[in-house]
């Protein structure tokens, strides 16, 4: 019997979650050593491996976006068409904060003076207008062998069209300088639109040395366990590739950390068959929330990396870099456990974005912090057990958090310790609410009719509170509430995502062409499937077609149920006015000409039995019998305590279901009952 094994890595612990053929899961928390991460995971991996072999090892990982969050990527250079050496600088016209003459742009990963340009030109149909000069290349060169340049970015215009000449700038490269890291343009990006694939490019290039090394670090780890079974990496799609493929592409597993959970929410609709859910994951920092219909997730065409968290105002895009690969549309606000809660300068109350972190961390952790955090309200109001977290390993310190609350929030505002704590945590609500309207609302859904499931260490306590204020009825608390990004991992497939762009006004569109990009791309899809070892009956190949009425400027994608270029001719303009309708309620009358952009495959490799569980057993933990609570309607009362196993019958709120890793907050009004699978449902 063989292992696989999930690792997430967070700001304060690295977790991992382990299941056996037989589906016995065992988990295991670990502090995170940001230093080197692979540390921290070897020492996770120690304490949970029993000398049962491993077939897989899973991984999200924070490498790629903390990168470019800190800015110590890898020196790197660009290559790129005379005349678009300022394309990284030119940006588009997009701005996150309207109106702000003091904005400015985020620095270019790539510096000006390491921006080489090189005499060539193709025109949009993919036909050359001017050869590439080898001497501006052998120039190019030249200067990057005496910058001590350690990845180099190509990207000329119009090569998603016709790649010969990053081809032949990529041989020289590798011939001049072995070992040089290279990122092409036409390999990583094939599509129009010149600063989203200059962008990518170059955060590909700027990551790939970090990652590259952080991986081998880590397989290096893996080996002296012992475990020569396969490492795969979370992607932002939320598929799963191949170290190998990471290594090379790392603009693919930026996102990593957050898509895993989305992916476990995904499993658990299809397995309940829940049409829509929103997925709520708090954690010590963020809050993230995504969209799963109909067993599936909602993903975005790009995302930007670097931005810092996103208020839910999505056309305020802007401040950080580009990055247009497919990713789960997840929204992130800056309210977390740690979130401190202040007095602005005009004496009004906010929570959030600025965190205590995990070092000093909340005042009740009681290692210096004077301001008080969500975590102190929770504690405040009783909703957290004073004798700790994660199983009474980590003391808090009720009396401080109540003192910090009293000091810096309760007193100037002239209200009790209870209504400051609770008016913080209805602050930190609503601003989450604005991360689930962003992915439901801002995308033509009606948040009312869907399964909120809450997760990360502090979702279950306000996933009942903030359902309720929008208008939804259920909310699913899943096993391993706090693990559950790990053990997301396990759920996930392997996936291979491609595109190509192609610009055609479909009444006139040629089904000879689009039958060979369709093809190609299908080709490409099984040929990396294949690689992977995925016969081709566990192959299965999901095409897509981005699309908009003509002139319009943006695109949405739109799923193909047929790989045949005549069917998409003839039922794609339905398929967009019904997404177009879907989307920004309203579509164009029939007969409005649409025109197709691109084609997209997702290839995944089908698992040979199901990955997730028919049942969790609900785990045991030692809880007392009641504790004081304080409720805005009804005040202080004895409210019960359970786990999740004695969790046998419904039970009426108040109540809070306390488990090692997480705390369940059952507010009056809700009721909380154990269904087939192991999550608590709250009924509301």
């Amino acid at each position: 019997m063989s292992l696989r094994i999930g690792v997430d890595i967070g700001g304060t612990f690295t977790d991992l979650v382990a299941i056996a053929a037989d589906g016995r899961i065992t988990t295991h928390k670990t502090p995170s050593t940001p230093a080197d991460y692979s540390i921290g995971i070897e020492t996770g991996l120690r304490a949970l491996l029993t000398g049962t072999p491993v077939a897989e090892v899973l991984h999200a990982t924070t490498v790629g976006s903390n990168t470019i969050l800190e800015a110590r990527g890898a020196k790197t250079a660009l290559i790129t068409s005379a005349g678009f050496r300022d394309v990284l600088e030119i940006r588009d016209i997009r701005m996150p904060r309207l109106y702000d003459m003091h904005w400015t742009k985020p620095k270019a990963l790539v510096e000006r003076r390491l921006r080489r340009e090189v005499t060539e030109k193709i025109r949009p149909d993919g036909s050359i207008a001017t050869a590439l000069d080898m001497q501006t290349v052998a120039e190019a060169i030249a200067f990057i062998q005496a910058e001590g340049v350690e990845s180099v970015a190509i990207c000329l215009i119009n090569s998603y069209a016709n790649p010969a000449h990053e081809q032949a700038i990529e041989t020289a490269l590798h011939a001049a300088c072995p070992g040089l890291a290279i990122t092409a343009s036409h390999k990583l990006l094939p599509e129009i639109k010149e600063y989203p694939r200059t962008s990518t490019t170059v955060v590909n290039a700027y990551l790939q040395p970090v990652v590259r090394a952080y991986l081998t670090s880590l397989q290096a780890r893996l080996a002296s366990l012992g475990i020569g079974a396969g490492l795969h990496l979370m992607q932002s799609n939320g598929g799963l590739s191949t170290a190998a493929h990471a290594s090379a592409y790392p603009a693919h597993i930026v996102e990593s950390g957050p898509a895993a959970g989305v992916v476990g929410g995904a499993a658990i609709a299809r397995h309940l068959g829940i049409d829509g859910m929103v997925t709520f994951d708090m954690g010590g920092t963020t809050a993230k929330a995504g969209l799963v219909e109909n067993g599936e997730v909602l993903r975005a065409e790009a995302m930007e990396v670097g931005a810092g968290v996103m208020a839910g105002a999505r056309l305020l895009v802007g401040a950080g870099y580009m990055l247009k690969l497919p990713a789960i549309d997840l929204a992130e606000v800056g309210a977390g456990g740690g979130s401190i809660c202040r007095l602005d300068e005009a004496g009004a109350p906010k929570a959030g974005p600025r965190s205590a972190g995990a070092d000093p961390g909340p005042v009740c952790y009681g290692r210096g912090n004077t301001e008080p955090t969500i975590t102190d309200c929770n504690l405040a109001l009783g909703y957290l057990d004073p004798a700790g977290l994660a199983g009474g390993t980590l003391a808090l310190d009720r009396d401080a958090a109540r003192a910090a609350i009293a000091e810096k929030l309760a007193t100037p505002l002239g209200l009790t310790i209870e209504q400051a704590a609770h008016g913080m945590l209805r602050i930190a609500s609503a601003t989450m609410m604005r991360a689930i309207r962003a992915v439901s609302v801002e995308r033509g859904r009606d948040v009312r009719g869907f399964t909120l499931l809450g997760f990360g260490g502090n979702g279950p306590l306000f996933a009942a509170g903030i359902a309720a204020e929008l208008g939804m009825k259920q909310v699913l608390i899943p096993p391993m509430p706090g693990l559950f990004s790990a053990f997301g991992l396990l759920l996930a497939d392997t996936e291979h995502h491609a595109t190509r762009s192609l610009r055609h006004r479909l009444s006139s569109a040629d089904p000879t062409l689009l039958q060979s990009a369709i093809d190609t791309l299908l080709a490409d899809g099984n040929a990396r499937l294949a690689e992977d070892g995925f016969p081709q009956a566990s192959r299965a190949l999901r095409l897509s077609a981005q699309a908009r009425y003509v002139g319009q400027s943006s695109e949405l994608s739109v799923p193909l149920a047929s790989h045949e270029a005549a069917d998409l001719i003839a039922t794609l303009p339905e398929a967009f006015g019904l997404e177009h309708a879907r989307t920004y309620g309203f579509r164009a009358p029939p007969g409005e000409p649409v025109e197709l952009m691109g084609l997209s495959v997702v290839a995944a490799g089908l698992p040979d039995r199901p990955r997730l569980p028919a049942h969790i057993p609900p785990a045991h933990a030692d809880t007392p019998s009641t504790r004081e609570a304080w409720f805005p309607s009804i005040g202080w009362t004895q409210t019960r305590i359970l786990s999740r196993a004695e969790l046998t019958a419904p039970v009426p709120g108040p109540a809070i279901i306390q488990e090692y890793d997480a705390t369940c907050l059952v507010p009056p009004g809700c009721t909380a009952a154990l269904d087939d699978f192991g999550n608590i449902r709250l009924a509301l």
